[in-house]
Parts: C-alpha cells; structure tokens; sequence
C-alpha cells in the first residue's frame, strides 16, 4: 500500500528570543540565533526547518535532508523520504510530524487482498536518523473480525516473526455497531513498544460469529489527535470505508536521534560536574531520546530557563520570563537572569518610593551624555588634526605657488581647478577598489564622477616618497601649460594629501597597447593607425617646440597613447616629463623611461633631448607597422628580442614583407608602410643627429595620409646642424605669453635632480 500527503498541516513555531540583563540604569538585548546555516532557507512555506534538517545541500546533516516542493499556483510542501509530507518540526522533542496513509485490504481475506511481504512504512528510506515514536503513537486497525500484527521488518532485525503489537476488532452479531472508545468493537488500539522507519503487517480473519465488512483499515496514528479526532473518524469509516482509506491523511509522529561518534562535533563536552552539553552554551545531552534505541544516540536540548537552536554555538538564548506573565507569575517586580527570573515583593519598592527610579533615570541619562560629549570632542579634535594636516600638505606640495600661477594666468584658470579632498573622495566613493582604470608607471587611475555629473579620471601615486610627489608636481606644471586636442586635459588637482592628486578627462577606450596586442577581434584599421600615429606626432610636436615651455616627455610608448570612442590619439602620463627653457636644447639628468622605448644615447650618456622621444615614436610606428612588443621572444629561442633593433635590420636589408603585418598588406597599404617603416628607422638611428624632428616626422605623415609621397620617397639624413623650426607656431592653443619668470619659479620649486 502507498502512503500520500495531505494539505492540512500544522506549525510548529520556534519562538524569537531575547535575553534582557537589567542593572540599574542598562539593558541589552540579545537577538535570536539562526534557525538554519548561513545562506539556507529556515522555512517551506509556513514550516520551519531548523538545522540539523535542511532542504538543501549542504544544509543539513546526513540523514536529516528533506525536500521543499514548489509548485506554481500552490502552498509548498515540506518532504521526507519518498514524497511523506512534513507537517511540523520540534527541536524540544525531537519529533517530526508528519501524514500517513492508511493501510486497507479487502475482506474476506485472499492471497490477492495483501501480499505476504505487505508492509506498513512511515515513508522513509534506509535511515537510522528517523522511526515511529512509541511514546506519542497507537496502532489502531478498524473492521470486522480482523486480527492485524506489526512485526518487526527482517531488515530492522534478525529475528524473524519478532512481534511487536497485535491489535483484533469485532463486530457483534447481526449488525455493525461502532464502539467510538475503539476498545475491541469494530475498532481496537494499542501501544507501540519497539519505534522502527516501517513494520510487516500480518492479517488473519477471526472465526467469530458477527457482522463482516467490506474492508479492513490499519493505520499508525498520533494518539493524541487520535483522541480528539477517532470517534468522527470510525463513524466515517463505517459509512464509507473504501473513500476514508483512500483519502484520509493520518497524523504519525516520528523521533530522531544523533549518533554519539558520528556526530560528535555537535557534543561540546562538559558544563559543570557529570553534565554533558552540546556545541551551544546552556544546553544538555538527552542520552536514548528515542526510546528503546540503540546504545550511542542522543538528542540535545536547552538547559532549563533557555530556548533556541542547541546544534549552533550560542543557539541556546534566555527566556524572558518578564514578558511571559501567563506562564511565569510575578506579583511584583520582575527581574529577568540568565536562566530564571526573580520577583521582588512590592514592598521593598514603596519602602522607598520613586527614589531607585529616580537614580537609575539620572545615572542613565547622566551617562548618555557623557557619552556623547566625549564623542562629540573626540570628533572635533579629529576634524581640526585632518585640517591642519590637510593645510600641511597643501604648503608642501606648492599649493600657494599654484595658486598664483592660476589667478595670473586667465586661460590656465578657465580650464583647471584646485579641488578639494572632500570632493574626490565623493566622486570616487572614499577611492573604492571597483573605481580602479588602471595604473601607470607613477600611480593608479580611478574612475571618479564629479557633483555636476561629469565624469573624470583622478589619478593617485602608489608610493609616498619625495620623489613621486614632485613628478606629480611636474605633471601639474606641464598639463596646466599645455591645451592641445591630443594632449589628456588636465582639469584640475588636490593638493590636501601626502601625494598630489590630479583630475583630468575620462578617455574611455582604452590605450594604443591594448589595441594593438591584447584586443584581437576588431583590430585597428590601417588607416587609423596612420591617423593615430599622425595626431601623436602632432601632439609630441608640440610640446617639443610649440608649448609655453619646451617639454621632453621621457616616456612616450604605447600604453601612455589613450584612445578615445572615436579612436582619437591622446598623450597622457607626464609624471617623468622634464620641462626646458625654449633656448635650451637638452638636458643631464637621471635615467628614467620604459624598457623598449628608450633611446639608447640617453641611456648611455644621461643627456635628454628632444630626439629621445622621436626615438621612442620609432618604437611606436614600428609597432604599428608589425603589432609586434617592444620586447618580444622568438619562436626558436626564448631569448628576448628588441623590436627596434630587429626592424631596423630588416629594413636595411629591404625585408619589411617578413615582418608587415598582413592586415595592412590585405588593405593595401604597402606602398604607404614602406615609407612609414623608413622614417621609423630614421627615428631609431642611434644617434640623436641623425634622427628628424617630429615637426619633420609630423609633416613625413602629413604626406602620407594626403598620399603625396611615393613609394620611392627617401628621408633626408638629418644632420647635426639641422636649425630649429623657428617658424613652427604649433597647432591649436599655443601660448601668446609666456609668465615665464612665474613658471620657471613654479619648475623649481618642484623639481629636484632626477
């Protein structure tokens, strides 16, 4: 026979506890423990489910799964086994309420009425966790002259024919009368001694003479509801045996136990002489909590005057008798304590009246603002320490110079602001880690939105050394003085931090690296790059010779290119800049740049000048030309290789086919490649001498893209007494006045020997 689940359920609550300590003038509310693990359900539908049971991986332990039905348009339904519906869990008793089915057969009896194997099962598979309580069930079988055994299942024993209750109903003769007590009449119970998941049902028709029916009906019932609900029950039956047996939803009770050994991390070992406690504080161990089982299974429980979840550490929480006047009576003033509570006569408080109230409502108020005003102070202390340290560190990174170089320079003020602390750590949400861009070589790049909603990019040095401040500073000095349309704009900076911080426009597109080598599915057009290394040229141009004050970037390369959304060239990261007098033409310095790209005249003599960017835009315009690194290995050997050097002995030996990329060979920009491949290799001569200008490299790529050179253009050697191109007035935004005096003051006071 199948057991089935029926939709009246009953619920079981777990109540929310709160743990109340009063002294005087405090009181602290402790909040209830979880009912189930971290990040697991505590309920299906309206039945709380608390751990050990779980309806999910990994919420449970072994044996205790259960499974939550839910059905579109339909109440969920908590399960057990093989589809038993779950009614009710206590954690107090240890029990699971659940709906069983009846057990029917046909009368008289035949082999075809109930196999010799039939069974009764609470639904359960193989478990020793859960069986039928034998303190909360009867076994009840309902019928005429039906004689009904349980007997022990031969895989619950070894014994074969072990009989565990035999229950007989008759009828007298002539009529079906109904004795409602379910004392022998057409209904019998009795007690349940051995709790097992499923018995055997052996069946044996009475010869007694009397009433037969139709159909016998056996079931195991809570005996509680069995008390209040049998009397309607048998008188249902008797009308209508086969719909009763096919419909009604019996009430059982199950108990369920742990294993001593295999669940011995929930056993918390001794609270106080001879008293074993679980994991949780102020909880006991119940030894047999189901009855008759075998040696080893415990249940836990809360110590007396606690309540809650024993299998979590602090699951066991206070009652609060206080607020349980109906279940624990006080006549006087209550007082709850851990694990009881004390009533105190009225008495004792009209001896003195008014005046313990009084004492504890001042030393309570008292105390509280004390509190604040110290926390109040504290604060006050700390916001005039971050003034003056933000003060501190405005003087020291040359703020009040700045100052002057923006109020006396009406376009400089018209395009860069001094912003506050408090303005970018707004915008960066206090510089959060999911704002980062990215970082170059002198600080990291976060993302920020300004109060006015425009979004920017602030930058932030990764070291605090003296060093990294002042190429910060530079970095102000150079972008403050230069406007050109593929130049990153500078907005502004903050000056209140150890480190400056500079706010410029947001490039969203990534860098000319990123396009070039890691970015594969929609590589750049020939034409783009032709575009992209014409507005560089142009840009590099400028500050060379066109800006207020020459400046050597020191670390033109690809990932300091930023592209816009319409691939729009920008030169950014002026963190190693070096700033000159116009009449100047180099400059002794420390060795600074990015392997790949540095010119190795510089390297070798130490003096910068303008010809050591153009040998970096070589580096560039190679990369364009081959998408290949700066430094890169060869398929033979793993030995690192200079792009430079090996471009430029190819093209010596007219072998740019081996290393062209195809992409621009396919779109038909051969004969335009070979003259950008020969002014790259003029740009990387090793002498600076015999390296153009990049106004001359601008003007070589200005032709290109016009095409108005041909494939057999030749670059001029360019000779040590090339003259300046004096009549260059740069392209957009140049300078008409100079504040030189101002600037150079401004230069250095931030520069030291690098």
């Amino acid at each position: 026979m199948l057991l089935f689940s029926s939709t009246r359920i009953t619920e079981p609550k777990i109540t929310v506890l709160a743990f109340q300590l009063f002294i005087v003038t405090t009181a602290v509310a402790v909040a209830a423990a979880p009912v189930a693990l971290p990040g697991c359900p505590e309920t299906c539908g309206n039945i709380t489910v608390p751990y050990p049971f779980g309806t999910r991986p990994g919420c449970f332990r072994e044996g205790f799964n259960l499974t939550c039905e839910e059905t579109p348009g339909r109440r969920p339904k908590l399960l057990v086994g093989d589809g038993v519906e779950v009614v009710g869990i206590s954690l107090p008793e240890g029990t699971v309420r659940v709906h069983t089915k009846m057990l029917g057969v046909r009368l008289p009896l035949n082999t075809s009425s109930l196999r010799s194997n039939g069974s009764w099962s609470a639904g359960l598979v193989a478990t020793d966790r859960l069986a039928v309580s034998t303190r909360h069930n009867q076994f009840v079988v309902m019928g005429c002259n039906l004689l009904a055994s349980l007997v022990v299942d031969p895989r619950d024993s070894d014994s074969v024919s072990s009989y565990v209750s035999v229950c007989a109903a008759l009828c007298p003769d002539g009529v079906a009368a109904i004795d409602i007590s379910c004392s022998g009449v057409g209904c019998c119970q009795t007690r349940i001694p051995l709790g097992l998941p499923s018995y055997r049902v052996q069946l044996s028709e009475v010869a007694a003479p009397g009433t037969t029916s139709l159909f016998g009906a056996m079931f195991i019932a809570d005996q509680e509801w069995f008390s209040r609900e049998g009397p309607l029950l048998q008188l249902h039956y008797f009308g209508e045996e086969k719909r009763v047996i096919d419909t009604e939803a019996i009430p059982t009770v199950l108990e369920w136990s742990l294993d001593m050994n295999r669940d011995q991390d929930l056993f918390g070992g001794l609270d106080g002489p001879g008293r074993s406690r679980c994991i949780s504080l102020n909880s006991i161990v119940l030894y047999d909590g189901v009855e008759l089982s075998n040696f080893g299974q415990a249940r836990c429980h809360c110590s007396k005057g606690f309540e809650g979840n024993p299998y979590f550490a602090n699951g066991c929480q206070d009652i609060d008798e206080c607020q349980q006047p109906d279940l624990y009576p006080c006549h006087g003033t209550c007082i709850n304590l851990p694990g009881t509570y004390r009533c105190s006569s009225k008495k004792s408080i009209t001896s003195l009246p008014g005046l313990i109230t009084i004492i504890a409502i001042s030393a309570g108020f008292g105390l509280l603002f004390s509190i604040l005003g110290v926390a109040r102070i504290t604060n006050m202390f700390k916001q005039r320490r971050a003034k003056k340290l933000r003060q501190k560190f405005f003087k020291r990174n040359h703020g009040l110079l700045l100052q002057q170089l923006i109020s006396s320079n009406k376009d400089i003020a018209e395009r860069m602001k001094i912003f506050t602390l408090e303005e970018l750590e707004q915008a960066t949400n206090n510089f959060d880690q999911n704002r980062i861009l990215g970082g170059g070589g002198h600080g990291t790049v976060y993302k920020g939105i300004l109060s006015d909603q425009h979004v920017v990019a602030i930058k932030k040095s990764k070291i605090v050394v003296q060093r990294e401040i002042d190429q910060f500073v530079n970095e102000v000095v150079i972008l403050s003085q230069t406007n050109h349309r593929n130049v990153v704009k500078l907005f502004g900076c903050c000056l209140e931090t150890e480190v400056p911080l500079l706010v410029y426009e947001f490039i969203s597109n990534g860098t000319l690296s990123y396009h070039l080598h890691e970015q594969s599915e929609n590589p750049l057009s020939w034409k783009d790059r032709l575009r992209i290394a014409l507005e560089t040229a142009r840009a590099i141009a400028y500050l060379h010779r066109a800006a207020s004050i020459s400046v050597f970037h020191r670390d033109i390369k690809s990932a300091n290119i930023l592209l816009t959304d319409t691939l729009t060239a920008k030169v950014s990261d002026f963190g190693a800049s070096r700033s000159i007098s116009i009449d100047e033409t180099g400059v002794h310095t420390a060795i600074q740049g990015t392997h790949g790209y540095l010119d190795p005249e510089y390297y070798y003599t130490s003096r910068l000048t303008e010809k050591s960017d153009v040998y970096s835009f070589g580096v560039i315009l190679a990369e364009l030309l081959t998408r290949i690194t700066p430094i890169f290995s060869s398929q033979s050997s793993s030995e690192s290789i200079s792009l430079a050097s090996y471009f430029v002995s190819l093209i010596r030996d007219n072998r740019l086919p081996d290393i062209l990329d195809l992409q621009i060979v396919e779109e038909g920009g051969t004969a335009d490649a070979e003259v950008v491949a020969r002014l790259a290799a003029a740009c990387l001569s090793l002498k600076g001498v015999d390296r153009p200008t990049m106004r001359q490299v601008e003007t070589t790529l200005e032709d290109v893209q016009s095409s108005k050179v041909h494939q057999n253009f030749q670059i001029t050697t360019v000779t040590q007494n090339v003259t300046k191109d004096q009549s260059y007035n740069g392209s957009e935004g140049s300078e008409g006045t100079r504040l030189y005096s101002l600037e150079k003051e401004f230069i250095q006071s931030s520069e030291i020997p690098r």
